[in-house]
């Protein structure tokens, strides 16, 4: 399993519904606690004042963390994604 650093940033579409966006949001949460379950979502933090989510994701490969994995989450389609995979450093203290 590799791991991935996943910047996301959430962009709203103007005009959207606010029922929507709370919808989707409580559909979010849902769906990160199973993908954490399944041991895919590792870590997750927000940018303080920022609409922008760093987190660290455990896939097989990049297509299946955007496709299968990020691709389930109710604000993808409303999200753009940074992703870079990271390989482990000698020197990590864990």
């Amino acid at each position: 399993m590799n791991e991935f650093l996943v910047e996301l940033t959430i962009n709203v579409p103007e005009g959207t519904d606010p029922a929507e966006v709370d919808r989707r949001r409580a559909a979010e949460a849902v769906r990160a606690k199973e993908l954490a379950a399944e041991g895919h979502l590792f870590r997750l933090w927000r940018q303080a004042g920022e609409p922008r989510v760093i987190s660290v994701w455990r896939a097989d490969d990049e297509a299946e963390l955007r496709e299968k994995l990020l691709g389930s989450l109710p604000l993808w389609p409303w999200v753009s994604a940074v992703i870079t995979a990271l390989q482990p450093h000698p020197n990590d203290p864990s």
